[in-house]
């Protein structure tokens, strides 16, 4: 195993089972203005796509005010969408910082990742802002609202996406599509897996 997946394994052990957060490492302001919803029912959607299918269109306005269209890495990037339910929230202030730790990651399997929630532009920027440098943009699927989230089938009743990961092949196609558990975030070694297996396609 090359020396650099070695040093993010390892990293990936602490993170995941020293019980330490990315957001431990974030300020008391930022920590103290968080939402705490109370726990969620799991899932409130039904799947509008499957493994195999190819991955509805969307393009959205990103925080740093370019607009980013999924077509723009077909034939060259892997795609990770990342759908997150709403910003300012405990698991979600989690889960992105915690992919800065795997960015050589995403590099060595040709993958870009883009972060999708529901919220304004505003309110993304502001939290991203807190949250500290992401590598990977941050896209607003507010208006029409949740209409990326829903041709996936991942928009909630209440308006917000479901904790999803969906992994888009260099030709468009889906190749894994995970909805968890709303109150959970996603496990990096699921990700990474997959990830892999794309190598043997």
């Amino acid at each position: 195993m090359p020396k650099r997946k070695t040093i993010i394994l390892m990293l990936l052990t602490f993170f995941l089972f020293a019980g330490v957060t990315p957001l431990a490492a974030q300020s008391v302001n930022f920590k103290n203005s968080i939402y705490n919803p109370g726990i969620l029912k799991a899932r409130d959607s039904r799947l509008k796509v499957k493994v195999g299918d190819l991955a509805p269109q969307f393009s959205l306005p990103a925080v740093g005010g370019k607009k980013i269209s999924l077509k723009d890495f077909r034939g060259e990037k892997v795609v990770v969408l990342s759908f997150v339910p709403a910003a300012w929230t405990p698991v979600c202030s989690d889960q992105w910082p915690g992919y800065n730790i795997v960015e050589e990651l995403f590099k060595e399997h040709d993958a870009i990742l883009l972060g999708i929630t529901v919220d304004n532009i505003p309110t993304l920027f502001s939290w991203t802002q807190q949250m500290g440098d992401l590598w990977f943009p941050v896209l607003s699927d507010f208006w029409p609202h949740g209409a990326a989230a829903d041709s996936f089938g991942l928009l909630r009743g209440d308006g917000i996406a479901e904790r999803a990961l969906v992994i888009i092949d260099k030709a468009g196609v889906i190749r894994y599509l995970g909805v968890g558990d709303i109150n959970v975030r996603p496990p990096l070694e699921t990700l990474i897996k997959e990830l892999q297996k794309l190598d043997h396609r």
